[in-house]
């Protein structure tokens, strides 16, 4: 019998296509302008760039994807630029915040107090009596947190308003991260709840309902479904020990962007049409109850590019490396330093020679790396580029989200990044 099983060896798995930008002619176009044209107007290299218009397209998509009345918010942990809080506070209808640092830029940027919500572990005493002073709802995750939010509200004449986050008895399979589950320094542990729930009614604090964070960057439907119904289910089981109804109940996030070869989009029709199940029950088992999604890299993560000029190429023994003015002080999730187990490429061009996506300029193999003295500076491992010169424009897809305020920009004291918003909201 004749073995017709081929012996060609399989094609790498490619990234998915970052069909989000456009070109002009060999340059790629991000905010309406050319690369070249829009590194000069920023004045420097290495840049972050935000693009409003895909900013917008983002949220639009959710809102089309997700049952009306779900309430989108936005994590700003993901990206914390005042002006894309600014931008995202109009696009969703609350923001999520883990500091008072950030508590102050949310606010700032116009977003309602009665929608900002604020987790964390760790706050100190004096986070929380700004959080009560502010308005804003407090995800408790302590006990220790109790005493002093009562103590403010009673200083301030302001009610404490107070979630649970529960940290549940499950995780979300198949996320990059996870929140939850397990033994974790996030939220409290389910079976421990009853107990705090009593304790936040003897308090007198103003409970409003339960967030529930499983885990992050997720790439599967099913699974996200999966944890969305578990939260659900476990939110439904400890209202019955609440000492108020149920009116926030935050089933967390978790959702993807293709950062890799060979992985694809979220498919976002089954999580819409899970959400939509889900609210359905709650209209009678959690009347009073919004359904809430938190998403931060989601949102944000395909509307960013970073930008580093080529400042050296260089050949050793016979390995081509662009030498570049940023790296990891700028860009630690690119560099595979930010909770990657196995160094992956992050999608990457030479922007001002991205016509070659069209067959138009030479590619070769090539490593692009930082300016810093260690080898974890490195951008881009053995990838196939097109072939890049000194003044060239190295670009770094998918880093709208973790990027900038995730990097330890003063190692070794280079210049600092800039960051700018760019590019008009598509009407």
């Amino acid at each position: 019998m004749n073995d017709e099983r081929s012996t060609a060896p399989r094609a790498a798995p490619a990234h998915v296509p970052m069909s989000q930008y456009g070109l002009s002619g060999d340059e790629l176009v991000v905010g309406g302008k050319p690369i070249s044209v829009l590194a000069t107007q920023v004045g420097q290299t290495p840049f972050y760039a935000y693009d409003r218009g895909l900013l917008a397209a983002r949220a639009a998509q959710l809102r089309q994807a997700l049952p009306a009345g779900v309430k989108l918010h936005y994590a700003m942990k993901a990206n914390p630029m005042p002006a894309l809080v600014a931008l995202m506070a109009r696009l969703v209808d609350g923001i999520d915040v883990a500091s008072a640092g950030e508590l102050k830029v949310a606010l700032d940027a116009g977003a309602d107090a009665a929608e900002v919500s604020f987790a964390g572990p760790g706050k100190r005493d004096i986070e929380l009596h700004q959080a009560v002073a502010a308005g804003v709802l407090v995800n408790v995750e302590s006990a220790r947190e109790l005493p002093v939010l009562a103590q403010a509200s009673q200083a301030l004449g302001l009610p404490a308003r107070v979630a649970v986050r529960v940290n549940p008895d499950f995780e979300l399979k198949g996320s990059g991260m996870k929140m939850g589950g397990g033994s974790k320094q996030f939220g409290v542990d389910a079976e421990a709840v009853p107990a705090l729930l009593s304790q936040i009614g003897k308090l007198q604090l103003q409970f409003e309902g339960f967030h529930l964070f499983a885990g992050s960057q997720n790439l599967r439907a099913e699974s996200i479904c999966e944890a969305q119904r578990l939260s659900y289910e476990l939110a439904r089981q400890l209202a019955g020990h609440a000492p108020a109804p149920v009116r926030f109940l935050n089933l967390g996030g978790g959702f993807g962007i293709p950062y890799f070869p060979g992985e694809q989009r979220l498919d976002l029709q089954p999580i819409g049409e899970n959400l939509a199940a889900l609210q359905e029950r709650a209209r009678t088992e959690l009347p009073e109850a919004s359904l809430v999604i938190e998403l931060g890299r989601y949102l944000v993560g395909e509307a960013g590019v970073y930008v580093t000029r080529v400042v050296d190429r260089k050949v050793s023994r016979g390995q081509v490396y662009l030498v570049c003015d940023g790296g990891l002080n700028h860009h630690l999730s690119a560099s595979g330093n930010f909770g990657q187990v196995l160094r992956k490429n992050y999608p990457a061009t030479i922007g001002n020679r991205a016509g070659s996506r069209a067959g138009n300029t030479t590619r070769e193999t090539a490593s692009a790396v930082g300016p810093l003295c260690t080898p974890l500076d490195l951008l881009a491992d053995r990838m196939e580029l097109p072939v890049a010169q000194a003044g060239d424009l190295l670009v770094i897809f998918q880093s709208g989200a973790y990027g900038a305020s995730a990097s330890p920009q003063g190692f070794l004291g280079h210049p600092v990044y800039a960051e700018v918003l760019v590019g008009a909201v598509n009407s």
